[in-house]
């Protein structure tokens, strides 16, 4: 088995190395990811500038790897059209630094990357870990995220479909267990600090902080703040159907 590993923390991140080193038991792992952090940069392709592949040592003689400095999508997308010389059985991004819980998946690098990668018919999952970035605890998601890859293919999991995996960032015997989720609801309250650059032009930095509101029990956001592994499957197709065929009953005439 063949598997595509990606993500959007950069291909030195630690997430990408523990996941990598954990998947090699099931088959040929290949890596190819950002030269660098491309987080929140949602599902964007690079078109008006090269794109640049280096093949870089991974310190592992099994593991094939390439950096790109590119997007996240990128890296999927030259990987399967240009790279390879075959398409891979699955796609796994991650380990992410951080959560991709409810409405973040739509800006999130990581599950941009899988979803490229459901783009292809590939099955493809994104795997991040819900703690602060400076106290991520990657055990319980390298322990469990092989078995989660295997189960995957073993249920013939659609390939245009996105499995978004959080894990809580503990020991892998401290997990409460595995929960099966719909996306929560994720809100900040963002601000811009104006600020100005050595040659006196104003410039604006991104700031802000989460806001705390309710969840379902069933969603994503409140299954790992409880100590749970969130699995919710992502599908690209964004059609509202059902307001679709109410829209077919407005009079719209030309």
């Amino acid at each position: 088995m063949k598997i595509l590993v990606t993500n959007d923390d950069g291909i030195n991140a630690i997430g990408i190395k523990k996941l990598a080193y954990s998947l090699k038991k099931l088959g040929k792992v290949i890596i190819v990811a950002p030269d660098r952090e491309r987080s929140a940069t949602g599902h964007a392709i690079t078109m008006h500038q090269p794109l640049r592949v280096e093949r870089v040592d991974f310190h592992d003689s099994n593991i094939d790897a390439w950096s790109i400095n590119g997007t996240p999508s990128d890296c999927v997308k030259i990987a399967v059209e240009s790279i390879l010389p075959q398409k891979p059985d699955i796609v796994v991004s991650g380990i992410n630094n951080g959560p991709n819980l409810g409405t973040d998946v739509i800006y999130s690098g990581t599950v941009s990357a899988a979803i490229e990668g459901a783009i292809h018919n590939i099955p493809s999952l994104a795997m991040s870990v819900y703690g602060t970035k400076t106290k991520i605890n990657y055990e319980g998601a390298a322990f469990f995220s092989c078995n989660l890859v295997q189960r995957a293919l073993e249920n013939k999991m659609p390939d245009n479909l996105v499995l978004n995996i959080n894990f809580p960032s503990k020991n892998y015997d401290d997990i409460n267990g595995i929960k099966i989720t719909e996306l929560g609801i994720r809100r900040y309250e963002n601000s811009y600090d104006q600020r100005t650059d050595p040659m006196g032009r104003s410039y604006y930095w991104l700031s802000g902080s989460l806001i705390e509101i309710s969840n379902s029990e069933s969603s994503d956001v409140e299954c790992v703040k409880n100590g749970y592994i969130s699995i919710t499957p992502l599908h690209f197709d964004l059609t509202d159907y059902k307001y679709l065929n109410e829209m077919k009953k407005w009079n719209i005439n030309i």
